[in-house]
This record gives C-alpha cells, structure tokens and sequence, in this order.
C-alpha cells in the first residue's frame, strides 16, 4: 500500500471537514423538527424508524467525503474539473434541503430540492465514472438513499 503525501491527507481531511460541516448544519436544523414537527406530519407506512438516520447518514457522509478526496488527488483534466464542480452542486443543493424542509416546513420546497439534488448527484456519478470508477461507486449508496428519500419527501408531500 502507498504512503499518503502530507497534502493527501490535507486534502482528505479538508474533504471529511466540508462534508460533515454539511452534516452537522443538517443535523442541527433537523433535530430539534423530528420529536415535534416532522412527528405531526402524515407519513406513509414505509417510512423507516428514527434510528436509521443518524445511522445511515454519517456513513454516506463519509463515503461522500472519500468520493471527493479521491476526485481531487486524480490527475487534472476537465472531467476531473468537471466531477468537483457538480459534487460540490449536489453538496450545495444537500446542503440546503434541511433547512428548507425542516427549518421552514416547507415539504413542497425540499421535494423542488431533493428532486435537483437526485439529478445533481446522477450527474456527479456520470461525470465520476471518467475520473475514478471508486469515486463514482462510492456515491451509489447516497444515490440510493436520496432516491428513497425523494420518494418519502413526495409521499409527505401528497398526504399533508
């Protein structure tokens, strides 16, 4: 196994700290919403138990993270280019979808959000594939995850 350079590790660290500053501004406007707004709300019967979000997030999180820190160390090329601006979009856009779904309980907004967030992250993993297929692989869990929750947000959205 190679050895990381000091600035691979920089760059590892700085990656791990902008996804999980996404993660925790998420976690704090959600939070305190779960017990009594987001409680309130009509769900459909399929919507899992509070404990699979702090479980499931940090991992995607963190293989969120890797995906970044991976496209950054791969050789400049306009793809490479590319890949980091359209994570940094999906970034954005996950970035955004918590305070506008649990911070103004705005169900009709976040499900505008996460249905740009869904074609952000495609686009992010399309464009990661000609970069470093791990990177790409990496991001299909969130995919997955966000798929389901665009799922849920519009099931919320029909039944409130």
């Amino acid at each position: 196994m190679m050895a990381l350079s000091y600035s691979s590790i920089a760059a590892l660290a700085c990656s791990m700290a902008i996804c999980f500053t996404v993660a925790f501004i998420g976690a704090r406007v959600t939070t305190p919403e779960i017990p009594t707004w987001y409680a309130s709300l009509a769900k459909p019967s399929w919507t899992p138990p509070r404990i699979a979000f702090p479980v499931v997030w940090p991992i995607l999180y963190f293989l969120m993270a890797l995906a970044a820190w991976m496209l950054w160390e791969a050789p400049s090329s306009p793809y490479r280019n590319a890949a980091l601006v359209a994570f940094a979009v999906q970034l954005s856009l996950n970035a955004v979808w918590s305070p506008i779904f649990f911070g103004r309980h705005d169900v009709r907004s976040g499900m505008i959000v996460i249905s740009a967030l869904v074609v952000a992250i495609g686009i992010t993993i399309l464009i990661a594939l000609h970069v470093d297929r791990t990177a790409a692989v990496l991001l299909v869990p969130y995919f997955a995850w966000i798929l389901f929750a665009t799922a849920l947000n519009a099931r919320i959205v029909a039944l409130n």
